[in-house]
């Protein structure tokens, strides 16, 4: 047997030390959760992909009676930005989660299928997609979605 230890890089920010460029993209994944759609379980989830050409496409999570029919935000995002910028790589996402009448004081994490997205959009492009996860107390910055699902499956894995 041998065993292996998975490490992944992590930076936690309070709002001034971020960037202008990602405070912009956390404004909008923050608007985004008043436009959330989630009458069951009152989790508003919010966010916001930035293209390379520095066009911003908002998310936000969509929740329906028959529960697998939903999305989350960080999905509707990327699928609108693959749909409407086809050859335009996402660079940065940002993602802010509203509930019981304020954000969450620790930043909220990516369920395992929109982790498989992130890296699917990785992947498709060729480079890293930062990764923004807002919390009142602190921003989680991951310089790539393979730091949120270190063994990641893509289409080289489908080949054998």
């Amino acid at each position: 047997m041998k065993e292996y230890n998975l490490t992944t890089k992590m930076r936690a920010y309070k709002w001034d030390e971020l960037t202008d460029e990602q405070r912009e993209v956390l404004e909008m994944a923050k608007e985004q959760t008043k436009h959330s759609y989630c009458p069951y379980s009152g989790f508003h989830v919010g966010a916001a992909a930035k293209l390379a050409n520095g066009t911003l496409i908002p998310g936000c999570n969509q929740e329906n009676a028959a529960y697998p029919s939903g999305l989350c935000a960080e999905r509707t995002a990327l699928f609108a930005a693959g749909a409407q910028y086809p050859d335009q790589p996402v660079t940065r996402l940002g993602i802010a989660c509203f509930t019981g009448g304020h954000f969450t004081k620790e930043p909220g994490s990516p369920c395992g299928a929109c982790r498989q997205v992130m890296i699917e959009t990785e992947h498709r492009y060729g480079g890293k997609m930062e990764v923004l996860l807002y919390g009142e107390d602190a921003t989680w910055v991951f310089e790539s979605a393979a730091d949120l699902l270190p063994l990641i499956f893509v289409s080289e894995n489908l080949k054998g």
